[in-house]
């Protein structure tokens, strides 16, 4: 790896493992033995963000967190070698956890792009996915009347500017230590949240990112995601279901909190008022054990 994770293992302290798609090394943590638990993060974390997570569940369950390819300790390919589209980011998924064995039973934790991500991997997948963990994150497209904050918007449209600002100071990882915590983070935690993107070729996802969003019908995974927005409350609108929210969000907000409970009834939803977009960050030990309570109250089915 071209940055030193060895500098971060007192906070990250899980063993590295890696599985070849599209010729490229995709790394994911494999921790534990027990149901299935898959957490997806977004932009621009990692599997870092999923740490306290990961310790918390570990002791009873097998959890599987991989970095998409361009973020963590996943390889960094230019445009030419991977398409960094939400297509690209489900069939990998597909591909390791059908590697990995992960056929049934599985638990979901989604966060940002995780979200849409791992909710079209869900859509296809239906039959597998027997529990849903959700924090500020989407998996439809944007609510009726809203637009795209005005910082993505800059990103998503001028090129020139988002190249030069994202890939080459680092503004949007950087910048995402500052705005996406309402408590704020530790140093450690800062440092271990943007060491994969110390560089311009290091950024590229973080950068390739804001502009799939898809919001008008000619983006290119627009009618992707389009298919999951259709699909995703009839196939899971009976699921066990766990929401948390950061309500200090200014692009997953109230208004996309709104919409999953207005999609999802069933599900158990809980506001953090004190709590921003990384909300594994400002409230750890509050969601954590949410989500320990929410696995134990809604027990997988025993096989005879």
């Amino acid at each position: 790896m071209t940055f030193a994770i060895e500098s971060h293992r007192s906070l990250y302290p899980f063993r590295s493992n890696y599985f070849e798609v599209q010729g490229h090394r995709y790394h994911y943590i494999d921790e534990g033995e027990g149901p299935w638990v898959v957490m997806l993060h977004g932009n621009p974390t990692w599997s870092f963000y999923y740490r306290e997570l990961v310790k918390k569940l570990s002791p009873q369950c097998r959890v599987i967190v991989p970095d998409h390819i361009g973020c963590g300790l996943s390889d960094k390919p230019g445009d030419k070698d991977y398409s960094y589209r939400l297509q690209s980011r489900v069939e990998n998924l597909e591909a390791l956890l059908e590697h990995l064995g992960a056929e049934k039973d599985i638990t979901l934790v989604v966060h940002d792009w995780g979200g849409m991500i791992g909710m079209t991997y869900a859509v296809r997948n239906s039959e597998k996915i027997k529990r849903l963990v959700i924090l500020n994150t989407s998996a439809f497209l944007m609510p009726k009347g809203k637009k795209l904050p005005w910082r993505l918007w800059l990103i998503r449209q001028i090129l020139p500017f988002a190249t030069v600002a994202v890939r080459g100071f680092n503004v949007f990882s950087g910048f995402a230590t500052f705005m996406a915590s309402k408590k704020g983070l530790a140093p450690e935690v800062k440092r271990g949240l943007v060491a994969p993107y110390n560089s311009w070729k290091n950024r590229i996802a973080t950068l390739r990112f804001v502009q799939d969003i898809p919001i008008y019908p000619k983006d290119p995974s627009y009618a992707l995601a389009k298919e999951t927005d259709d699909k995703v409350a009839e196939l899971f609108g009976k699921t066990p279901m766990l929401v948390c929210w950061g309500m200090h969000d200014f692009v997953f907000d109230r208004d996309y909190f709104a919409e999953w409970k207005r999609r999802f009834p069933q599900a158990e939803a809980h506001a953090f008022e004190d709590s921003g977009h990384y909300i594994l960050e400002d409230s750890a030990p509050e969601v954590t054990q949410l989500v320990e309570d929410f696995l134990e109250k809604n027990p997988l089915e025993k096989k005879e």
